[in-house]
């Protein structure tokens, strides 16, 4: 090929944008979510789509949804684990499996608006972002008791990570083909996507959106599935519980020395035993809690030395 004819056809090809979806138990949301995701991209002007749904071991219709949209879309292609890996395999296997030039990522309740993958698109390639993702301004919808919660877990593990994971800056967002082959590098089992964004860094801008509650179906977040996710993220990417847990060890140590000592001085017999055993029951509770911190750094560590396959797929179609 002359360079003439290089130049005509760089400039005929479109971009491709990889739509990457996660789906656990969608089947009520998943329609109107095609319907409104395929209008949305019809109005992105100089690229085109394809839609990579990753079915996470659901146990409803999803997965036969999904091979009725890749048998009647051929933009449409979609993956069924052997059972639930969680989303972030769905998002690592999404990734894995993506070939755009742009990929980007969005959950099928609608709580991701579609309507901005246009403005994502204009971002990245109009103003030099490697990055451009959604910013949920608000929690409309949800209780006090979650909202301050998810906003306490946030401020925590910003201190303790040091890195750019605030409140609000979640998984929607759109990346440039350098930044996913970024995240792709890092192949570590225990993933935690967000802090794996701020990880491999890349420039991110950062576009506010109102939060909706879900079009359809049932939140797969219940406290305690948020409650092990942060504590997920915070292991996976920060070693401050452990280093907390030396330092209150040490003062405990030293408060149970005074109040060995003030005992052994008071002179009022056996008034001063009952303040040392609670002392000495509550250092065992910390120690068994410090213990805890640390086994549970030591399970992460064997399951990464494991190797195991982050997710198994049982079934493709559009590939």
């Amino acid at each position: 090929m002359n360079n003439t004819a290089e130049i005509i056809y760089k400039e005929n090809t479109k971009d491709l944008i990889s739509i990457i979806v996660p789906c656990y138990n969608e089947e009520k949301a998943l329609p109107a979510f095609y319907r409104a995701v395929t209008d949305a991209v019809k109005d992105i002007d100089g690229a085109d789509c394809e839609f990579i749904f990753v079915d996470d071991g659901s146990k409803d219709s999803t997965s036969k949804i999904l091979e009725s949209y890749s048998n009647m879309d051929p933009r449409c292609r979609y993956l069924s684990f052997s059972r639930n890996f969680g989303k972030e395999a769905a998002m690592y296997a999404g990734l894995q499996n993506a070939s755009g030039d742009y990929c980007v990522f969005i959950d099928a309740d609608l709580q991701h608006p579609p309507e901005l993958l246009k403005d994502m698109y204009h971002v990245i390639k109009t103003e030099g972002y490697d990055c451009c993702a959604g910013l949920r301004e608000d929690r409309s919808g949800e209780s006090p008791l979650r909202t301050f919660l998810s906003r306490s877990f946030y401020h925590v593990i910003g201190r303790v990570c040091r890195l750019d994971m605030g409140d609000g800056k979640g998984d929607f967002r759109m990346m440039n083909r350098a930044m996913a082959d970024s995240v792709l590098e890092l192949k570590e089992y225990n993933r935690y996507m967000k802090g794996i964004f701020s990880f491999v860094g890349f420039e991110t801008k950062w576009i506010p959106f109102h939060n909706v509650e879900r079009t359809a179906g049932e939140t797969k977040w219940s406290l305690r599935a948020l409650f092990r996710y942060a504590m997920d993220g915070i292991l996976s990417f920060s070693t401050a519980p452990s280093a907390i847990a030396g330092t209150i060890g040490m003062l405990l140590l030293f408060a149970a020395m005074v109040a060995g000592i003030s005992s052994l001085l008071s002179g009022h017999g056996l008034i001063g035993i009952p303040l040392v055993i609670c002392l000495i029951l509550g250092l065992n509770g910390v120690q068994m809690l410090f213990l805890s911190v640390l086994g549970q750094y030591m399970s992460k560590e064997y399951m990464e030395s494991k190797r195991r396959p982050i997710y198994i797929v049982k079934k493709k179609g559009g590939f």
